[in-house]
């Protein structure tokens, strides 16, 4: 699809899908990200993992996850398998970045492309402090494992480009180290890969440098950094309409935009259980240990090790 810059603001009121309106209070939602922040807060401090701003700007390679809208002011750090295709689609008619006032007539892949927006790490020093100090930061999160289990399904399991290439780059080197008597087939096409395999991979110490891993099952925290930067919202996917909304509502664009709501809700809860039952209570701890901040600062309930 070309992409087709749109006149500032020319869009209709009403671009992209009907209004929605939250069940909670604005009070309530502002109760709840209050909660929200001061939890991650407390953990960020007990942390020995806070690299201050000084050293992110040094490396600003970590903050390619921020996309920065300068027109409304916002910073939205993107994770992977939480919402971000429609946040990205709904930024793109923002900032007039699409042929469309639809978000969902977006097609999922052009939201992806590398030189659609411009990142908080394509700035000075100087303008990276300028702009989160004074611009709406929002980052959206969800349980570590739900999040791993829906990026195993859509990266090794799924029928398009995306998943041919997850499987050739990753599937085949997963399967040569860790299953014994492979067929010839799964190590020249890397299509069979089980959850198991996934996770050994994910937790063999030759894997665990962080920094290397894919965005899709990287550690939210090492994403978006939330102990060095202060998020005015911490939406969560169990919440994403009414936090989405109150990401619009506090940037106000609710009068412009409404959050693109998914015809079809994840099923990916209901079967973290499934998938999870298949690992040994080693490979659980070690699995949660690589996503422990994620579980801690984020306030998820740990898997029982019992």
């Amino acid at each position: 699809m070309r992409v087709v810059l749109l006149r500032r603001n020319s869009f209709p009121a009403n671009a992209g899908t009907e209004k929605y309106l939250p069940e909670k209070s604005i009070t309530t939602l502002e109760t709840e990200q209050t909660q929200r922040k001061k939890l991650a807060k407390e953990v960020c401090t007990l942390s020995q993992k806070k690299p201050n701003l000084d050293s992110v700007i040094k490396d600003r390679v970590l903050l390619d996850h921020i996309i920065v809208d300068e027109e409304h002011r916002l910073l939205y750090c993107y994770v992977p398998k939480v919402a971000c295709t429609n946040w990205k689609r709904l930024l793109m008619v923002l900032m007039g970045k699409a042929n469309t006032t639809n978000p969902l007539a977006i097609v999922a892949d052009d939201s992806h492309r590398l030189n659609v927006f411009r990142r908080l790490d394509n700035y000075t020093g100087e303008e990276i402090r300028y702009r989160l100090d004074h611009f709406m930061k929002f980052m959206f999160i969800r349980h570590p494992f739900e999040r791993l289990v829906s990026a195993f399904r859509n990266k090794f399991g799924q029928n398009s480009s995306s998943a041919d290439y997850f499987r050739s780059r990753y599937g085949r080197q997963i399967i040569k180290q860790y299953r014994t008597n492979a067929s010839e087939e799964s190590l020249s096409r890397g299509h069979d890969v089980t959850f198991r395999e996934f996770v050994q991979y994910i937790i063999d110490p030759r894997t665990v440098a962080r920094a290397n891993f894919n965005e899709h099952w990287r550690p939210m925290v090492d994403l978006c950094l939330p102990c060095t930067i202060q998020y005015n919202v911490i939406g969560k996917y169990e919440s994403l309409m009414d936090d989405a909304w109150l990401v619009l509502e506090k940037a106000n664009l609710n009068q412009k935009v409404s959050f693109p709501r998914s015809d079809r809700p994840s099923s990916t809860n209901s079967l973290v259980e499934e998938y999870t039952k298949h690992l040994t209570r080693e490979e659980l701890l070690h699995l949660y240990h690589i996503y422990e901040m994620d579980f801690r600062l984020f306030d998820y309930h740990s898997p029982g090790f019992d």
